[in-house]
């Protein structure tokens, strides 16, 4: 007798990195991975990509635009940890070494159709003068080694942040214009 395999789903994301504004930065560059559940697993495309620097535009938005491509597809038995997408954005600081200015992370829509997100940002930050003024002096600012913690719980909660650093001043984060489709198989 023939034992009946497990059906699987396809989730397919089709979409793009389109821009982001950080006044007080340019020249910046986004990288982005995806992080999943144990039932999950990638069947075609890239889960992690970097994207070219790029200039702020000369009107009055001043937007970084990066139309940063994305494809990727995953199987997967049961919904159970639905992918994230973790975006790290980073540029040069006054003495030119390339420097985080953003982490963010957002789950990937729910339902098929077209969809567009902003995904809010953050810093993590030193915790005494001392370590402020050595990172600075250094040029060796506080980031995490992987930026997948983003988008898991643990191991976050003693993180120092600057919470929400670019929300506070009313600013948009990188934007994300996402096509997903389900197909079941």
């Amino acid at each position: 007798m023939a034992t009946a395999s497990p059906s699987v789903f396809l989730l397919m994301v089709n979409g793009q990195v389109e821009s982001a504004q950080f006044p007080e930065y340019d020249d910046l560059y986004c990288k982005y991975c995806f992080v999943y559940g144990q039932d999950w697993a990638p069947t075609a495309g890239l889960e992690e990509g970097i994207s070219q620097i790029t200039s702020k535009s000369q009107d009055m938005r001043q937007a970084l635009v990066w139309n940063f491509p994305i494809d990727v597809t995953f199987k997967s038995t049961n919904p159970y940890g639905w992918p994230q997408i973790v975006l790290s954005v980073y540029g040069p600081d006054v003495f030119g070494n390339d420097v985080v200015r953003g982490y963010g992370a957002v789950h990937v829509p729910f339902s098929p159709g077209r969809h567009k997100r902003t995904i809010p940002m953050f810093v993590p930050e030193s915790t005494s003068k001392l370590q402020k003024f050595t990172s600075w002096f250094t040029g060796r600012r506080p980031e995490y080694t992987d930026p997948k913690v983003v988008a898991q719980g643990e191991g976050r909660e003693i993180t120092a942040l600057q919470k929400a650093v670019f929300s506070v001043r009313g600013l948009t984060s990188p934007r994300l214009l996402a096509l997903v489709h389900i197909k079941g198989t």
